[in-house]
């Protein structure tokens, strides 16, 4: 397989899994605190890198990609907790797909200046998809919904979190992933007990911990993408996860899917091969 079509494949496996487990932890969000099911989502997330890196043999990555690391967990540690929480105060199909736009929008910045400009086919390819994006962010027409304020810092959180992921795993995968969850799992712990929240429920707290390891396969999958391809590539196929997000929305909580995000969905599907032409 080409390392272009490697990184379409994984930056689009990455989309469905992050979409999955966007919706999974805001209709937990939505029923227990917010830091509560970050804290057991982590703590899942972690015991599995911790597991992989064990059974593989990993070596331990270099200093400088460690805090690379430490530094995209502290920044995820922030951006994921106030992305669920816009999940869980406002509609599922708005708060997605605006935070998706801006965690690709850096990325694919940030590449344009490190990588320099892809070629044409795939220029059209990610404007076509930074469309998409927008479209299906906008199901009502409403420009200003409840949680936009947190899905637009969200985004540019998780904008952060891709780039600097990149730095860290440019030699290794599940140390620097590990030390990305323990990170986000101790700023977590301390919001938590600082709020005085607690934990969800058995219930909820096994939703939180689907989340948790959906989240790291999805991370995990983006990192495969990066390490195969060009990273704008990797953020902008990754972030078309917002269309999983509606899709689960729809067949569960009865949300309304517009013409306007259908016209999106079907841009996103015109995108992916153009992205991925070599």
């Amino acid at each position: 397989m080409h390392s272009a079509y490697g990184s379409a494949g994984f930056g689009l496996a990455a989309a469905v899994t992050f979409g999955t487990a966007d919706f999974s932890g805001g209709l937990a969000s939505k029923r227990a605190p917010v830091f509560g099911v970050l804290t057991v989502a982590r703590t899942s997330g972690l015991a599995i890198m911790l597991a992989l890196a064990w059974l593989t043999h990993e070596p331990l990555p270099t200093t400088h990609a460690l805090l690379w690391a430490c530094a995209a967990g502290f920044i995820g540690g922030l951006a994921l907790p106030a992305f669920y929480r816009a999940l869980a105060i406002g509609k599922m199909g708005i708060a997605a797909p605006v935070t998706a736009l801006l965690s690709a929008a850096l990325p694919v910045v940030v590449a344009s200046v490190s990588e320099g400009l892809p070629h044409r086919l795939q220029i059209c390819g990610l404007i076509l998809a930074l469309a998409a994006i927008w479209f299906i962010s906008r199901p009502d027409g409403q420009m200003q919904p409840q949680g936009l304020g947190l899905a637009l810092l969200a985004g540019l959180g998780f904008g952060t979190f891709l780039v600097f992921m990149r730095q860290a795993s440019t030699r290794a995968v599940y140390w620097p992933l590990a030390a990305v969850l323990a990170t986000s799992l101790v700023v977590a712990v301390i919001i938590l007990v600082t709020q005085k929240s607690s934990v969800p429920g058995l219930r909820l707290a096994m939703v939180a911990v689907a989340t948790g390891v959906l989240d790291t396969f999805g991370n995990l999958l983006f990192v495969l993408a990066c390490r195969s391809g060009r990273l704008d590539v990797a953020a902008v196929l990754s972030s078309l996860y917002p269309a999983v997000t509606v899709l689960l929305a729809r067949a569960v909580l009865k949300e309304r899917i517009t013409r306007v995000q259908a016209a999106g969905m079907i841009a996103a599907l015109i995108a992916v091969p153009l992205i991925a032409a070599n």
